[in-house]
């Protein structure tokens, strides 16, 4: 505590803010001058601070799994996105912190909030925020022109992919987030977003939380046509574990599919990798339930 309450004192004064910019959450965030040393407090946060042109000098830190761009998996790691190393991060003087709000802990951001830090909190719902959030922290980075051109461009391959599949037959999803415990995410959160892209519809749409727990009694309830779930190296038996379950119309017709969890968890640029793949694969269910007409 002595160290941060030193540091607190050696943390330059901002007389006037030259850069002014609105985070993910409504916050006012201010620089004197663009941002040198940046410090990303979650994996998304660090595709987004690259796409947004951010060189390799000024990016200092990350937490772990921040591994894409390639670059991205040389920084110092800072802790988890859920838990950080505070004495380092202070070692490192970041002039900005780009953090996560439903991700990170409240605690530790709030800390240091009061230690005079500038932070910009993501906290994407929409596509749309994606591109905002790249904008914004452009222009907290002083690579405005890199960023409008990513934002620009990740815009323009969103509306491609609405005019593709806009009335599209509708296919009722299950989302699997984790295993043990079942989790799965309600409409609010950007993956629902995704499924309603690719006219798909949420068979948990209307759950209070963002990433909710549910039953495998419930899912049979839903009986969704087609299963999806956050594909990883140590997640293939995922799939594996609904195959017992045959009463599920989407277990019935194998219509079980993974995406790479970084594809479509992270609000990220990339999110629209994963969109593609998961339209593609309801574009199949459609085929199946139409007989291959």
């Amino acid at each position: 505590m002595k160290s941060i309450l030193l540091f607190m004192f050696l943390l330059p004064l901002v007389s006037h803010a030259d850069i002014k910019v609105v985070d993910g959450i409504g916050r006012t965030v201010m620089l004197a001058q663009p941002a040198k040393r940046v410090i990303s407090l979650s994996p998304h946060g660090t595709e987004l601070v690259y796409a947004a042109g951010a060189g390799q000098q000024q990016v200092v830190g990350a937490v772990s799994f921040s591994d894409y761009p390639a670059q991205a998996r040389q920084l110092p790691l800072v802790g988890s996105y859920d838990k950080f190393d505070m004495e380092f991060i202070l070692s490192l003087k970041p002039d900005l912190l780009v953090a996560w709000q439903s991700g990170n802990p409240q605690s530790q951001i709030d800390e240091l909030i009061r230690l005079g830090f500038a932070i910009y909190i993501t906290e994407p719902r929409e596509f749309e925020d994606i591109a905002r959030d790249m904008k914004q922290i452009g222009r907290l980075l002083g690579t405005q022109k890199t960023a409008e051109q990513a934002a620009n461009n990740y815009l323009h391959e969103l509306r491609e992919i609405r005019r593709q599949y806009t009335g599209r037959t509708p296919v009722r999803v299950f989302y699997q987030v984790w295993n043990n415990p079942l989790f799965t995410v309600n409409g609010e959160h950007l993956i629902s977003k995704v499924i309603n892209l690719c006219g798909g519809v949420n068979v948990f749409n209307d759950l209070e939380m963002l990433s909710p727990q549910v039953s495998i009694e419930s899912v049979m309830v839903k009986n969704p046509d087609v299963i999806f779930y956050g594909s990883h190296e140590t997640r293939d038996d995922w799939s594996r574990g609904w195959r017992q379950w045959k009463n599920i119309k989407a277990v019935a017709n194998n219509h079980l599919f993974g995406i790479h969890a970084d594809l479509i968890v992270r609000h990220s640029p990339r999110v629209l990798q994963g969109a593609r793949q998961m339209c593609e694969h309801l574009d199949r269910v459609r085929v199946d339930s139409s007989g291959g007409n």
